[in-house]
């Protein structure tokens, strides 16, 4: 796998991780007295939108390349 390639892979996954961090943070973590549920819930919404802008960025810049 090219370098590339694991870069596609590695973003997916990212995105998929910060999906999985806001749903746990926000819907089935226990209500905990610090609110560090929140905060985790918080990330993977920001996640969830920074990664697909950077993903497609990526991707456009990726497709230019010569190898």
């Amino acid at each position: 796998m090219s370098l590339r390639g694991f870069h596609i892979v590695f973003v997916t996954l990212t995105i998929f991780l910060s999906l999985f961090l806001a749903v746990w943070g926000f819907g089935y973590a226990p209500d905990d007295a610090e609110g560090m549920a929140k905060v985790m819930g918080v990330i993977g919404v920001v996640g969830l939108i920074v990664m697909p802008i950077y993903g497609v960025y990526f991707y456009r810049k990726a497709k230019k390349l010569i190898l």
